[in-house]
């Protein structure tokens, strides 16, 4: 499980380093893709096969699923770590998450997600404005906290 919040930074070649406490369960090799708000996705290889599995199985005839499953896919690239540590981002998901050089790293339990810094500092705080608001909508999924 991937948790927590870590401040890093991008050079100009795209490399980052990745939280050492995120390494190990992302293993040798993992997939970095677009992801929603402005950030990336990042999976251990297991996870993306099981995400793989459910898009595949979204019905190809509506368009909406045809739309995701496209962005979804088309931004995903296989990864490796290098001997320091760091993920080389290929240049259109650092343009799509508008990575420049102050980045977040952050834990979302089966997922990594990387932000721009500007970008999360002002998503974090809108949604924390509204914390209690999305926890009541949560309700409507049987999620009691």
């Amino acid at each position: 499980m991937f948790m927590g919040e870590y401040q890093h930074t991008i050079d100009e070649k795209g490399r980052m380093i990745i939280p050492a406490k995120f390494r190990d369960a992302l293993g040798t090799s993992f997939v970095v893709t677009r992801g929603l708000d402005q950030c990336l996705f990042v999976y251990p290889m297991d996870e993306w096969a099981v995400l793989e599995k459910k898009l595949k199985s979204l019905p190809l005839m509506k368009s909406d699923a045809r739309a995701f499953t496209r962005f979804f896919f088309s931004g995903a690239t296989e990864c490796e770590l290098d001997k320091q540590g760091r993920v080389n981002i290929p240049k259109n998901l650092v343009e799509h998450a508008k990575l420049e050089k102050d980045c977040v790293v952050i834990g979302v339990s089966n997922r990594v997600e990387i932000w721009s810094k500007a970008i999360w500092e002002s998503y974090s705080q809108q949604s924390e404005e509204s914390f209690s608001e999305i926890a009541e909508k949560l309700v409507d999924f049987d999620f009691d906290l």
